[in-house]
């Protein structure tokens, strides 16, 4: 049995907020931990000035795309960080459920999305050093 700690961001439409922190968790972390997305009611792309703005800070996340949120997903997620998802997300025991309180971009241009990519950034860098100490 794999000791990668596995992390699912979830947001309504997967297309903005959960698509930067798994681009940032991906960058950050590397191979020590598994990264997921998905959102309860997923978008048809991944949102513009989210792709635009990671694109700023060195992270490619043009070819991701949405995915709808899976009991499964969560079940076998040992983190699963909620960004705007409501009750729709299944709840499991053993699972460790956070919610990060973020503005939605949707609708917003690139000026507007940085200072949301920067927040998710610094989230995850403290993610990233709490994953990874616990498993060491």
């Amino acid at each position: 049995m794999s000791t990668k700690p596995s992390v699912l961001f979830v947001c309504v439409h997967n297309a903005g907020r959960s698509q930067m922190a798994a681009g940032f968790l991906d960058h950050l972390a590397g191979d020590a931990i598994e990264v997921r997305s998905a959102g309860s009611a997923p978008a048809e792309t991944i949102n513009p000035a989210a792709v635009e703005a990671m694109a700023e800070l060195g992270i490619d996340i043009s070819d991701q795309t949405p995915k709808i949120l899976t009991y499964d997903a969560v079940e076998t997620s040992d983190v699963v960080i909620t960004m705007g998802c409501g009750d729709t997300c299944p709840s499991f025991p053993g699972v460790s459920y956070r919610d990060w309180v973020l503005e939605d971009p949707a609708g917003k241009g690139v000026d507007s999305v940085r200072p949301i990519r920067d927040e998710i950034k610094t989230r995850v860098e403290a993610l990233v050093t709490e994953l990874v100490s616990t498993r060491a």
